[in-house]
């Protein structure tokens, strides 16, 4: 179940998206002209998405990915092109709509499920494949470990996932605010140790029998992210 300081994060993070900032990541997420710093965010996040994708098979025919906080949908559109059968679910129902507008037309072979609501919700099925980027590094290590125990229960294939490396570049950003501007500013990320970090999820009784693979740290300008891979086995 879903902690309090999950909730209330979940909760900050939805109206950030669906209120503050909702213009600012819809262009973050196209073609549009952007300014130096969003610049190096949208770089850095083609780079991690590509590299996410590139641990997922190359034929996901039949298959049944969640996209865990799919924003705009970029990642799940070319899991979808793969033959996947996607549910790609986000707390802001802007992006969502967002996310729905720009796939009207697309024709498969897979297919896109989009759902305003939590990646926690296990009335969303099983799943062969998930994917969590960037949207599990506003959390606590607890919840984030948490989250991965519930989706891990079911999962029959891999989990694909970010976080945010504690690192002390990171920890100048956070200190002087610079990844956005004041008025559209996310809500805190939670820079997380990677020993304690993998400690944490090797210690989860709900992960027990799940190990850690491939890992890719992406550092463009302004953004700073590690993506890791759990599975059976």
């Amino acid at each position: 179940m879903p902690t309090g300081s999950y909730d209330a994060r979940r909760g900050q993070i939805q109206t950030y998206f669906d209120r503050t900032a909702a213009e600012a990541w819809k262009r973050l997420t196209s073609d549009a002209p952007l300014g130096r710093v969003r610049a190096t965010v949208r770089a850095g996040r083609e780079e991690m998405r590509a590299a996410l994708l590139s641990w997922l098979p190359a034929d996901l025919t039949g298959k049944r990915l969640l996209d865990a906080g799919c924003g705009t949908g970029m990642l799940a559109i070319e899991a979808a092109k793969r033959g996947a059968h996607v549910v790609a679910i986000d707390v802001a129902a802007t992006l969502i709509e967002d996310a729905r507008a720009r796939t009207a037309d697309f024709a498969g072979p897979g297919t896109l499920d989009f759902r305003v609501g939590d990646m926690f919700d296990p009335t969303l099925g099983r799943f062969d494949h998930v994917v969590a980027m960037d949207s599990l590094i506003h959390y606590e290590m607890a919840d984030t470990v948490k989250v991965l125990s519930a989706l891990a229960a079911r999962t029959d294939g891999s989990i694909v996932f970010t976080f945010a490396p504690r690192t002390p570049l990171l920890a100048v950003m956070h200190a002087v605010g610079q990844f956005f501007p004041r008025g559209d500013r996310s809500p805190a990320i939670v820079p997380l140790a990677e020993p304690a970090f993998r400690a944490a999820l090797a210690a989860e009784p709900g992960l027990a029998g799940w190990k850690t693979g491939r890992t890719q740290r992406v550092a463009r300008g302004f953004y700073i992210s590690q993506g890791l891979e759990v599975c059976p086995g």
